[in-house]
């Protein structure tokens, strides 16, 4: 690909550019304010409305600049949530850890078992999922470990929670159903406590897509950030109820206002995936029609001032 064609899309649209600076650093000396209302105008072409804000992503700006308890970066760090979550539902809801590392020459790659899933602790998608050490290439899983654990999540969206959380990698065992598949990804939308719907991430042909369901397990036929896959009712899990419960039960520990909580369903027993407060960063793009589901959501979110 030709570096015109690779960067023709920020010729015709410059505001693209905008997140991609945003990641690198370019923009670090404005304030979040100033930086959240340049990145939504960007990514939406609106202006961001912080005095009364009244959609979904607007709501979610909103609580990265005004909800801010120090303890919500302990439940972003992926090591460290595991004791919360020990102690709220119980330890046997843990993905089983191999091994936590703060740097990546500590890794013994010998010691590590044929399957498992390497993930850094301060960031998010910063995962490397392994079926089969035998055919990693382990010098490629050191060079992107090396360049995310140097990373700042928080310059992407200024989600301020992941600012201070010390870099470190997990090792957690790789789950697999019974059948040899990769389970579904259950994530299960808090708004002020209540579980409004699900979300379930599944793959398709080396993709990942996303059906919603509402909470009495029936196919929503609007979609976000990938398309739904509407031919695709997926069986409703044995656990959902559980899901639903435990996902209230931490929603109203921790307090905030909108929570999503992400559980893995394998072999009927269930465990806890992660704990997010700004999905997307705030910038979710729904589909068929954008601005009345944005809105729709946002009207089911009560901000607390």
């Amino acid at each position: 690909m030709s570096i015109i064609n690779k960067y023709k899309k920020y010729f015709f649209n410059p505001k693209k550019l905008i997140i991609p600076l945003g990641t690198r650093g370019f923009f670090n000396w404005l304030s979040d304010r100033k930086y959240l209302e340049l990145a939504y105008w960007a990514q939406t072409g609106r202006k961001l409305n912080l005095k009364n804000p009244k959609t979904f992503n607007e709501k979610i700006q909103w609580l990265k600049l005004y909800d801010r308890k120090p303890e919500y970066s302990i439940y972003a760090d992926k090591y460290e949530v595991r004791q919360f979550i020990s102690a709220t539902i119980g330890s046997e809801y843990l993905i089983p850890l191999i091994g936590i590392y703060k740097s990546v020459d500590e890794i013994n790659w010998d010691d590590l078992p044929k399957q498992f899933v390497l993930k850094c602790t301060h960031g998010s998608g910063s995962n490397i999922i392994c079926p089969d050490k035998s055919k990693l290439n382990i010098e490629d899983a050191k060079i992107k470990l090396k360049k995310w654990m140097k990373k700042s999540w928080f310059w992407f969206g200024r989600e301020w929670p992941y600012k201070n959380i010390k870099p470190r990698i997990i090792v957690e065992e790789f789950l697999i159903n019974e059948e040899n598949s990769i389970p579904n990804d259950y994530k299960c939308w808090a708004f002020n406590g209540e579980v409004k719907f699900i979300n379930v991430h599944f793959h398709e042909e080396g993709k990942t897509k996303i059906n919603i369901y509402n909470t009495d397990w029936k196919l929503q036929s609007f979609g976000m950030v990938y398309n739904n896959n509407l031919k695709i009712n997926h069986i409703k899990p044995l656990n959902l109820v559980r899901m639903i419960k435990i996902s209230e039960k931490i929603a109203k520990k921790i307090g905030s206002c909108f929570l999503r909580v992400d559980f893995y369903e394998v072999n009927g027993k269930l465990y806890s995936g992660e704990i997010t407060f700004y999905p997307t960063s705030g910038f979710i793009r729904f589909f068929p029609d954008h601005n009345e589901l944005d809105r729709k959501y946002g009207d089911l979110l009560e901000l607390k001032r």
